[in-house]
């Protein structure tokens, strides 16, 4: 058994750097015990998390609720496989159901997984009932966007550093501007069968769309016979102030993508959900997942459910995250150009050539995890049971660090 309980934060960086690969590059904090909003390294030192895991860490880490369905199902039965039945799938999918408004859904373990399974039924969808030869199915994608790390996935990307030495891609995508109903309109062919998109760009830079976007692409989608499908993996429950970012033009997709925290910050939970029609196409064999659907996480992602309704997380979220944006707007600093965001998932942009990572290491310091994206811009994205008081203090950590920075 591996012994770094004793090593010191920078001996167990070293460690790290030396047996892990190479794909990532994060902040110099070790985090070794967490609760609710905070975070605490192997020194004692303790941080607000201000990431939540890229909003995997809604519901607050380690909630009593989430942690002791954890613990009561584990001495239960943790595994089994969808070669049978257990007795929590079945309750947990109709709690999601219920919760999201559809009457499918089909879970699996990432975010990834659930955008991937998404492609698999909107190429099916396509051939079964809109009737396109199997083969030319075509799917619009969005300039920008974020849906994962597969092959399929960032054959449409647009980010080089995603996609640099992976070649050869996959067909059948055509990637038009985000925030541009106009742009999907003229993309669509016979062959079209879906159109995914992020409702905010998340990893983008929290790109929020102009007022009137969404719905007009779910009337494109409509007119055309085409599935709007929503990634809501980052934006959904309650993140964005509202249970989905969708709902915020009171807009329902064909299909959803569901994960982060569906797992209650515990255990990796993904879904797609969608009506009959469009779920209806999978077949036994057609699709699945060893582990999607085990009775642990459907105890946990129940478990998840139950705090963010009985907490009511996203009028939280909302109220909060309007303060967060008002405060940050007063801050004085000549390197802010924009301060952009929904409920609790905040960005503040710097101007071009800002090294927001630099930015980021002095908030570390200052005892306020937070991460940069695209170079000058920093994501700030609390966990939703935070308090008030707690949310204060925060504020207080980020006006000194910008407010230092002219």
């Amino acid at each position: 058994m591996a012994k770094t309980a004793s090593l010191s934060s920078p001996e167990i960086i070293e460690l790290t750097e030396k047996v892990s690969a190479h794909n990532y590059h994060p902040l110099p904090v070790v985090l070794c015990e967490a609760e609710g909003v905070w975070c605490h390294d192997p020194e004692g030192k303790r941080y607000l998390d201000f990431l939540s895991a890229y909003s995997a860490v809604n519901q607050g880490h380690r909630h009593p609720h989430i942690i002791g369905a954890l613990k009561d199902q584990a001495d239960r039965l943790t595994l089994t496989s969808r070669a049978f039945h257990n007795d929590r799938m079945a309750g947990f999918l109709e709690h999601l159901c219920n919760y999201t408004g559809f009457t499918r859904a089909l879970p699996m373990n990432t975010g990834a997984e659930a955008v991937e399974t998404a492609l698999k039924m909107a190429r099916l969808w396509g051939h079964k009932v809109k009737g396109v030869p199997d083969g030319q199915q075509r799917i619009i994608c969005c300039e920008e966007n974020f849906h994962g790390r597969t092959i399929a996935i960032i054959s449409f990307s647009t980010d080089p550093e995603a996609r640099d030495g992976f070649g050869p891609f996959a067909e059948g995508f055509d990637v038009v501007a985000y925030d541009d109903a106009a742009a999907i309109e003229a993309a669509i062919t016979d062959d079209t069968v879906a159109v995914l998109l992020e409702p905010i760009q998340g990893e983008a830079g929290v790109r929020v769309p102009g007022e009137g976007y969404l719905r007009a692409v779910r009337e494109i989608c409509t007119r055309h016979q085409v599935l709007m499908i929503a990634d809501e993996v980052q934006t959904g429950f309650c993140r964005t102030g509202r249970p989905f970012a969708c709902d915020h033009e009171e807009v329902r997709p064909d299909a959803m993508c569901l994960g982060k925290a569906l797992g209650g910050g515990v255990f990796p939970v993904s879904a797609v959900v969608a009506n009959e029609e469009v779920m209806g196409v999978f077949t036994p064999g057609s699709h699945g997942s060893t582990f999607g659907g085990n009775p642990l996480a459907a105890a946990v992602a129940d478990a998840a459910l139950d705090v963010l309704e009985d907490e009511k997380l996203d009028q939280r979220a909302d109220r909060l995250g309007r303060l967060l944006r008002e405060e940050l707007r007063k801050i004085e600093c000549s390197r802010i150009v924009e301060i952009r965001g929904k409920g609790l998932l905040n960005a503040v942009v710097f101007d071009e050539g800002f090294e927001a990572w630099d930015t980021c290491l002095e908030l570390k310091e200052q005892g306020l995890l937070a991460k940069q994206t695209h170079g000058n811009i920093i994501r700030f994205a609390p966990p939703l049971v935070i308090t008030d008081e707690e949310l204060d203090q925060a504020i207080g950590i980020i006006r000194k660090v910008f407010e230092s920075i002219d």
